[in-house]
């Protein structure tokens, strides 16, 4: 499915359990899903959920959590749909670039105009991150993208 688009909806108390599932089910960090709630979206198709995604925001900075599609609709354009989204969500929210960590897709953020860095170069808040500071190793790899 090409051109696959979704609606976000920011999640709520009754939504943080199927993002913790979520991200679980897909070896992803959750542990601080709850002490960060106002960071998590969940992406539906009509009224069907397809996703889940989050952004933490530092300034003109953020970070880029947990892209993550319902396993039965993987492969139809919804976890594009889903970065898309949330990038125009923090672009205009006043983020300029979005940074992520990643272990296993590297190459779809590639191939959604993010580019690796070295850790280091990441801006301060962001490298101060639970993600970047407890949650994802040091091999993961470390992109950017300008919104």
């Amino acid at each position: 499915m090409d051109g696959a688009s979704v609606r976000l909806r920011r999640a709520d108390a009754a939504d943080l359990s199927y993002v913790e599932e979520r991200l679980e089910a897909n070896g992803l960090p959750s542990r601080d899903v709850r002490s960060k709630p106002d960071c998590f979206y969940v992406g539906y198709d009509g009224d069907e959920r397809v996703g889940v995604a989050g952004v933490e925001r530092y300034g003109s900075d953020g970070l880029l959590r947990s892209v993550v599609v319902e396993e039965d609709e993987r492969g139809r354009g919804y976890g594009t749909a889903l970065c898309a989204a949330v990038e125009a969500r923090a672009a205009s929210g006043g983020v300029d670039a979005l940074y992520l960590l990643t272990t296993t897709a590297a190459d779809f953020f590639a191939d959604r105009e993010y580019a690796e860095i070295d850790r280091d170069a990441a801006p301060e808040a962001i490298r101060r991150t639970t993600e970047f500071d407890e949650l994802c190793p040091a091999s993961a790899a470390c992109m950017t993208k300008s919104l």
